[in-house]
C-alpha cells in the first residue's frame, strides 16, 4: 500500500479542514444540486495508477469507498493494479429518492450525503457526500428517520458486553475505557444519532482503509478526514434520514440514468427481484415523462452492477411499452392501456420506520447494543 502516498492526501485534506480554507478537489467535493427536475452530481473521474498504488489507495484518496471503487473497477486487480492501468473513480451519483435536507445516508450504497443549510426558510444548493462504512449482518445499521442529538470531539470509548465478549472469542481483550487517541476506534470525532447506541464517527488509524465496506456495529464510520470536514458543518439537531435503495432512478435534462449498488446480503434480493424494484421505479416516472426504455441497458445495469449512473432511455421519446412491469413466471400481464395510466406518485419514498431497541437480539436487540453513556 502506498503510504507515503496516502499520509500526503490524508494530511492535505486535515489541513483543509483545520485551516478553514475551501474544499480541495482531492477529498470529498462540494457539488452544487442540479436544477429542478434533474438527480445527478459530479463526474465520473479516471486517474492512471502508479506502481505501489492499490485501488484501496486511489479509493481514500478521492473519499471513495473501498467496495465501491473494486465494483466499478471488476477487472483491476485489487492489490495491484500495475503501473498506468485506468481506473474508474466512481464520482458521479443519483442523489437518493429522498428530501434533500439534513444527512441522507443510503445504507446499500453505502455512501453519506450532507446537505448544508442555506438558511432560514431556503432550500440547500449543495451536497457533499462521503463513503461511509456500515454494520455487518450481524451488527445492522438501523433505517428510518432519526437526528444528530450530541457532538463530541476526542470521544472516549467503553466497549460493552457484547462487543468485549465477541472480540474474546478471537483472543483479544478489550479494556473497559479505551481513551481519546490514534487508537480509539471512534477516531476524532463523534456524532450520536437519535436512535439509542448508534453514531456517524471516525475511525482509528488502523482501520481508516475499511472505509466502504460492511465492517462495523452498526455505526457509520466514516474516514478520519472526511468526519474532520464533516463534524464541524453539522449541528446537533440534524435530521439524518437512512434509507435502503440497492437501485436509484435520476434524470439528467431528458435522460433517464439508473444506479445499481449490491444490496444487503439480509435483504436476499435476487437479480429478478432488483430489476422488480427498478421497472416498478420506470412505471413512476413514465407517468408524467414520456420515455422509451433501452432494455438491454436496464438488464446490463442490473445483473452487472457497477455502482455508476447509467443511460437506460433512449433519445427519442416513444411508447411506454419498454417500461413495462416485470413478471416473474407464471404471473399475468396487466391489460392494455394500464401501464403509466395511474396519477403521478411522490417521488420519496414512504419513510421506514427506526428499528424497534428491545427487540430479538438478531434485529437490533438492546442487550447487544451500547447504551448512550457507554460511547463517550
Amino acid at each position: 500500500m502506498s503510504a507515503n502516498r496516502m499520509t500526503l492526501s490524508a494530511q492535505r485534506c486535515a489541513a483543509i479542514v483545520l485551516g478553514g480554507l475551501l474544499f480541495s478537489t482531492v477529498c470529498a467535493e462540494v457539488l452544487p444540486l442540479p436544477a429542478d427536475g434533474s438527480d445527478l452530481v459530479g463526474q465520473i473521474k479516471y486517474v492512471a495508477a502508479r506502481q505501489e498504488d492499490t485501488l484501496i489507495d486511489i479509493a481514500r484518496e478521492y473519499s471513495v469507498g473501498q467496495d465501491e471503487i473494486v465494483m466499478a473497477n471488476p477487472k483491476v486487480d485489487r492489490w495491484l493494479p500495475g503501473a498506468g492501468t485506468q481506473v474508474t473513480v466512481p464520482r458521479q451519483f443519483i442523489l437518493p429518492n429522498a428530501p434533500r435536507n439534513g444527512i441522507v445516508v443510503n445504507i446499500p450504497e453505502m455512501r453519506l450525503y450532507f446537505y448544508p443549510s442555506a438558511g432560514k426558510g431556503a432550500k440547500p444548493t449543495k451536497v457533499v457526500t462521503y463513503p461511509i462504512s456500515i454494520g455487518r449482518m450481524d451488527w445492522r445499521s438501523p433505517l428510518g428517520m432519526t437526528k444528530v442529538v450530541a457532538k463530541v470531539k476526542d470521544p472516549v470509548w467503553r466497549p460493552p458486553a457484547s462487543i468485549k465478549a465477541e472480540h474474546a472469542k478471537n483472543g483479544e481483550i478489550l479494556p473497559d475505557v479505551v481513551p481519546a487517541g490514534p487508537n480509539n476506534p471512534l477516531g476524532q470525532f463523534a456524532m450520536r444519532l437519535g436512535v439509542p447506541g448508534y453514531l456517524i464517527h471516525g475511525t482509528d488509524q488502523d482501520k481508516s482503509y475499511g472505509i466502504g465496506m460492511r465492517v462495523t456495529h452498526g455505526c457509520i464510520r466514516m474516514y478520519p478526514e472526511d468526519v474532520a470536514r464533516l463534524f464541524p458543518e453539522v449541528a446537533v439537531g440534524t435530521p439524518v434520514n437512512l434509507v435502503n435503495q440497492p437501485v436509484k432512478l435520476g434524470w439528467q435534462g431528458d435522460t433517464l440514468y439508473i444506479e445499481v449498488s449490491e444490496s444487503l446480503d439480509e435483504d436476499r434480493l435476487s437479480s429478478a427481484d432488483l430489476m422488480a424494484k427498478a421497472v416498478n421505479l420506470i412505471q413512476k416516472e413514465a407517468a408524467t415523462h414520456s420515455v422509451t426504455i433501452d432494455e438491454a441497458a436496464l438488464k446490463k445495469a442490473v445483473e452487472e452492477p457497477t455502482g455508476i449512473p447509467t443511460v437506460i432511455s433512449l433519445s427519442a421519446a416513444a411508447p411506454l411499452e419498454a417500461a413495462a412491469p416485470y413478471l416473474p413466471p407464471g404471473e399475468a400481464a396487466p391489460e392494455s392501456g394500464q401501464i403509466g395510466q395511474e396519477p403521478a406518485a411522490p417521488r420519496y419514498e414512504t419513510p421506514i420506520e427506526a428499528p424497534a431497541v428491545g427487540g430479538p437480539a438478531s434485529s437490533y436487540g438492546a442487550e447487544e447494543r451500547p447504551s448512550t453513556e457507554s460511547l463517550f
